[in-house]
């Protein structure tokens, strides 16, 4: 994993058609798969929340994300291996839970944290992803602009969702 901290970002844009963001002091961390650092990242990303973690997710098989998610310790289990049992684990440990079919495909791999970190990049959350695919993950923190960019994206799927209620 990469670490660095910019003095004086300007600006940053990520996609054409989001406002660019004027960053003074963001912290980033970067991560690469299969190396093991991006999933890194996206504990990283977890474990260090303190207040809300709102995640959109195109695969989420991933043990270590599910516990981080769970229990913020990043504990391993065995028994999530299927999309449905890790969201099934969620539901139960009382962590609300929607899927939402309006799109074709929803691709959106983010997390943001406490109104003022955003986690994106190419990463699933799966073990695939950590082990056999090349992937990336880039954390950006302590840039409160960004992120209501993307809460506001996140809130109009959670919007355009349903509960996923637990086969269990």
């Amino acid at each position: 994993m990469f670490r660095f901290r910019t003095a004086q970002l300007m600006t940053l844009v990520l996609l054409a058609g989001i406002p660019a963001c004027t960053v003074t002091a963001a912290s980033i961390q970067v991560g690469f798969s299969p190396e093991g650092t991006a999933q890194q990242v996206v504990l990283n990303t977890i474990n260090q929340s303190q207040q809300s973690v709102r995640l959109m997710a195109y695969s989420f098989t991933s043990p270590e994300v599910v516990w981080a998610l769970i229990d913020e310790k990043g504990n391993t289990c065995d028994k999530c291996k299927a999309s449905k049992a890790a969201m099934n684990l969620l539901v139960n440990a009382g962590i609300p839970l929607r899927t939402v079919s309006k799109y074709k495909i929803m691709h959106d791999k983010v997390i943001i944290t406490d109104g003022a970190n955003v986690e994106t990049g190419s990463y699933n959350f799966s073990t695939a992803a950590n082990k056999s695919n090349s992937e990336n993950a880039i954390l950006i923190q302590d840039v409160p602009e960004l992120a209501q960019q993307y809460l506001q994206h996140w809130q109009s799927r959670w919007q355009a969702g349903r509960d996923w209620k637990s086969t269990y």
